[in-house]
């Protein structure tokens, strides 16, 4: 590797606490120019050491990538499933709820299949609506629609045109990134759409997340985070992005 200077190993410090880094918060801690901070990350870039952004740096890509449902399900397992049994929780006898699609939500469905209270379930994911069927006592509500084979998930004006003749108490939704500008996102146009008229369907919006989500970015913003409710999830989170969150109206659960 090349040698790199004590700023260098300054910044990357930073980013091991921080995980994200402002090039104006650098400037000022290591008492340089915004034109050096900018050519030193430049540099550690090139050494495949972090990723540039708009603003600063970070650990990790910010971008949140399109994949295969299959190839989804087995990312961050445990940790879903600890997000899953804490947005349970949130859920009463005879509610309406909303579940969206994607590989959390297929989590969700299997542990709502020993759920002992009545309950309707209105869904987008065709293994969500499957999963839900081993439950006799929730009623399940299909969107139709055309399928996204990518996601197993029904996407598009016909859904949108269903859906708005519902109102529910709570929506739980997954997503692809939650970045404290963006909001929340996905990596679909259209499932980004459905999911902004979930939100207008339900009283309650809970975001199921594992903490590999925050600081990341989709292609289809769904919605800013004052739109957001209750973020759920796991321990994983920085505090400094719980306090951040919290300030924006979001109330954190961990598990």
């Amino acid at each position: 590797m090349e040698k790199l200077i004590a700023r260098h190993n300054d910044i990357l410090k930073e980013l091991d606490e921080k995980e994200y880094v402002l090039v104006q918060d650098l400037c000022e801690k290591l008492n340089v120019s915004s034109v050096t901070i900018r050519k030193d990350l430049n540099y550690l870039e090139s050494l495949g050491l972090l990723f540039r952004n708009h603003g600063g740096a970070s650990k990790h890509v910010r971008y949140a990538y399109e994949k295969n449902v299959n190839e989804k399900e087995n990312i961050n397992v445990e940790a879903k499933q600890n997000v899953v049994r804490a947005a349970i929780e949130l859920i009463q006898e005879n509610d309406c709820i909303i579940l969206a699609s994607g590989t959390t939500m297929h989590y969700f469905a299997r542990m709502l299949v020993s759920f002992g209270q009545p309950l309707t379930v209105l869904t987008s994911s065709l293994r969500v609506a499957l999963e839900l069927c081993n439950n006799p006592h929730i009623n399940i509500i299909q969107l139709g629609g055309e399928v996204r084979k990518s996601s197993t998930s029904i996407v598009g004006s016909i859904s949108e045109n269903i859906l708005r003749q519902f109102s529910c108490n709570i929506l739980f939704l997954g997503v692809d990134g939650i970045d404290m500008d963006f909001g929340i996102s996905t990596s679909n146009a259209a499932e980004a759409h459905l999911n902004q008229l979930m939100i207008e369907c339900a009283d309650k919006v809970v975001v199921l997340a594992d903490s590999s989500k925050l600081n990341k970015k989709g292609f289809g913003k769904i919605a800013p985070l004052d739109k957001v409710d209750y973020l759920v999830t796991n321990e994983g989170i920085s505090a400094e992005d719980k306090k951040k969150l919290e300030e924006m109206g979001v109330s954190v659960i961990t598990k």
